[in-house]
């Protein structure tokens, strides 16, 4: 997309009165953007990648617990289908870390910890990468801009929403940790060797049913459950630049494109 098509897009959606609801995640080196359908992977290097989201079914989208980790693997779904946003080696860190939980079925109690804190040692160090804190700011200034129907005004530096997003991924992980503790200790069954990886799994998708409750409730007091996070998020974020800024826009204006009629 050239300058002016973004443009173009980035005007029509300010003028729509509903636009689909939109997710991103920073990297290293560009701004993945989704939709419900669709993806697309702005990259510093000025190249444009995009696919298609998978569509669970609606069976599977209907089932409590299940439907959370549904929704969590398409998170990541730009990353394992995408050609470009992540290479190899990243894929497998990704999968190493993911799978680590399943690694304490077959080590000794003593060794959870240091599996756990290695596992984040390693996922923080991924995250903390080149300027992927920026790209993360710039991320949910471009979502918020398309909420706030800015996203013109904000491409030109007109307008800065806010870098801070209550669904960003580390209000998730805010709330997990606390989830984990809490389900570990009132385990019903006796300890199993399966019991470490249930109580991961079943942890996020507690967590994420927890998540959904919080993101649609207008009781004042579920916006409790986000402190933790938007406060997290200003480790996670840094203030990015205009230039960052339209990068993260410009993976906005290619969902839109083929969101909008």
């Amino acid at each position: 997309m050239d300058r002016d098509q973004i443009s173009e897009v980035l005007a029509r959606a300010d003028a729509t009165g509903a636009l689909p609801r939109l997710g991103g995640m920073a990297r290293a080196d560009g701004v993945v953007i989704a939709s419900e359908h669709f993806w697309a992977f702005a990259a510093r290097d000025g190249s444009l990648r995009h696919g298609t989201m998978p569509e669970p079914s609606r069976l599977l989208r209907r089932i409590p617990l299940l439907r959370g980790l549904v929704r969590l693997a398409a998170a990541v779904t730009p990353l394992f289908r995408g050609a470009g946003v992540a290479s190899r080696s990243e894929r497998l860190l990704l999968v190493a870390a993911l799978l680590a939980p399943l690694s304490l079925v077959f080590l000794p109690d003593s060794a959870s910890m240091p599996v756990g804190v290695g596992t984040g040692v390693v996922l923080l160090a991924w995250m903390l990468r080149g300027r992927t804190l920026f790209l993360h700011g710039a991320e949910h200034r471009a979502i918020a801009a398309a909420e706030e129907r800015v996203l013109v005004s904000t491409w030109h530096g007109e307008t800065k929403p806010s870098r801070f997003a209550p669904r960003c991924g580390t209000n998730f992980a805010a709330l997990v940790v606390p989830v984990s503790v809490m389900f570990e200790r009132i385990w019903p069954l006796s300890p199993a060797l399966y019991t470490p990886f249930a109580v991961s799994l079943l942890s996020l998708a507690l967590t994420m049913e927890l998540w959904q409750v919080v993101q649609t409730s207008r009781a004042s007091v579920a916006r409790v459950f986000l402190i933790p996070g938007l406060a997290l998020q200003r480790l996670t974020t840094r203030e990015p630049s205009d230039d960052e800024t339209r990068l993260a826009l410009t993976a906005v204006a290619a969902v839109l494109q083929r969101e909008l009629p």
